[in-house]
């Protein structure tokens, strides 16, 4: 994410950067991503908000998951990083997970979480519920792990690994080898 925001920056003009930064979190959840503060560090402009943290001063989140087997794993996060990223990151196992990197495109990284902490969760947007939709052993409580960052408030939260996973590649392979 970082080099495209660079890459932008030269053909977006002062005002327009300046609006991007001060939005703030409007802005991170249009992107699916957090921006990176160093990014836009360079710009004489500020935000009170704090949505811009240098990774290295986010304090680590404890994060309880239960892979598809019932085997408990724990593991740190950083706060503002997917849950998807946190998998990848800490080459946690689970068989089929975020087959489309993060972009939305599949709902490999479907977990199910704890009413309580689902209850905390921004407010899921119409792409993440169509890509829901798709998903294996859909709950009420469920959400794809690309949209859902970690926040201070989620430390300790358990989140379970669906049995399942609906992968759409699985079939086109096997229709490819017919």
């Amino acid at each position: 994410m970082a080099r495209c925001v660079v890459r932008l920056q030269p053909l977006l003009c002062e005002p327009v950067l300046q609006q991007l930064y001060l939005l703030g979190s409007a802005v991170t959840r249009h992107l699916r991503r957090p921006l990176p503060w160093v990014a836009l560090q360079h710009r004489d402009f500020h935000t009170t908000r704090g949505v811009f943290k240098d990774a290295a001063e986010s304090s680590k989140i404890t994060i309880h998951f239960i892979n598809q087997d019932g085997e408990r794993t724990t593991t740190t996060a950083t706060e503002g990083e997917s849950l998807l990223d946190v998998v990848v990151n800490k080459n946690l196992d689970f068989s089929g997970f975020g087959a489309c990197e993060g972009t939305l495109a599949c709902s490999t990284c479907h977990l199910i979480f704890d009413k309580n902490v689902f209850n905390k969760l921004e407010p899921l947007v119409d792409e993440e519920l169509d890509m829901l939709d798709l998903a294996y052993g859909l709950t009420d409580t469920s959400r794809l792990g690309c949209q859902v960052f970690v926040q201070k408030g989620m430390d300790g939260m358990t989140v379970q690994v669906p049995q399942k996973v609906n992968d759409i590649r699985k079939a086109a392979e096997s229709s490819w080898k017919q």
